[in-house]
């Protein structure tokens, strides 16, 4: 099929997700690459987190502690490959759309994934796969209809009598794809150069505010969708109307005032509008400035 630009968001049917995380690495030297750290957080946490809208995820790997609560499987024998373990892993939803991720996509955001999901149930295509700035497919980033790769599975299983051993690109040869060209989020790390280039990525100037304020929602298993540009604003306007220690302080008190009214971005985004307006009056009586003229 051909490739599908813009299938915009996804707002269909329940989905499953399954994450292979258990490769070898042998090009990261046999590193435990799931719980590699980019921006603060393990490549399989930042995973889960982009595909955190699935009804059940499916992890293939052995246990670990993770961000969010998953399903954990193994293919048999481990390490018969990724053909198997997403057969494993496949066993274990029940919904009629799967996203099937690897474990070390650094980039990889809910937006990439609600993408995928449109893309399959608009062009009516068996799985929709992700293009990497070459142009190749990607099938551990991209979204399939349960059945269809439920069907084509049992077919290699019956050809091969089994599924070890066998490459990817004989299960996505089978299948009609959607192809959705996106470079960054389909940036994997398999060498210790790719870390060093994720790590880098996230630190520039344009990226690191929103990585920082996802690390830190993750590791405080806060799970709020906020506009950070309004809490920009009101630090700003606290620094320039009051003093710099103002601008930590009051972004503490409008997020504590939030939790204790068990609110949401709504109550946050009060909060900071009252604690902005404050620090305009605030500013707007500086001893500094001349009075006006009383007439």
């Amino acid at each position: 099929m051909t490739a599908y630009e813009d299938p915009g968001d996804w707002g269909g049917d329940v989905y499953d997700a399954v994450v292979l995380a258990g490769g070898s690495a042998r090009r990261l030297g046999g590193a435990d690459k799931p719980a590699v750290r980019v921006g603060g957080r393990a490549l399989l946490d930042r995973v889960l987190v982009a595909c955190s809208g699935a009804a059940t995820t499916v992890v293939v790997a052995d246990p670990r502690p993770t961000a969010r609560p998953v399903v954990w499987a193994r293919e048999e024998p481990p390490g018969a490959g990724p053909v198997a373990a997403l057969d494993t892993g496949l066993a274990r939803t029940t919904a009629g759309y799967v996203v099937v991720l690897s474990a070390d996509l650094p980039f990889l955001e809910q937006g990439t994934v609600r993408r995928l999901l449109a893309g399959v149930a608009a062009d009516g295509a068996d799985g929709a796969v992700l293009t990497d700035s070459e142009g190749r497919d990607q099938p551990l980033v991209a979204a399939y209809r349960s059945a269809a790769l439920r069907r084509e599975l049992a077919g290699l299983a019956t050809e091969h009598a089994g599924l070890s051993g066998l490459p990817l690109r004989r299960l996505t040869a089978r299948l009609g794809l959607t192809r959705i060209s996106d470079p960054v989020a389909s940036f994997d790390c398999d060498t210790w150069d790719d870390i060093a280039a994720a790590r880098t990525r996230i630190r520039e100037h344009e990226h690191v505010l929103d990585e920082w304020i996802s690390a830190v929602k993750n590791e405080l298993g806060i799970d709020l969708d906020v506009d950070t540009g309004v809490l920009l604003d009101l630090a700003r306007d606290a620094a320039h109307g009051v003093a710099r220690p103002a601008a930590p302080l009051t972004t503490f008190l409008v997020g504590y005032a939030a939790a204790q009214a068990n609110g949401g971005p709504e109550a946050v985004a009060e909060a900071a509008r009252k604690a902005a307006a404050l620090a305009l009056r605030w500013a707007d009586e500086d001893p500094a400035e001349p009075a006006p003229d009383a007439g």
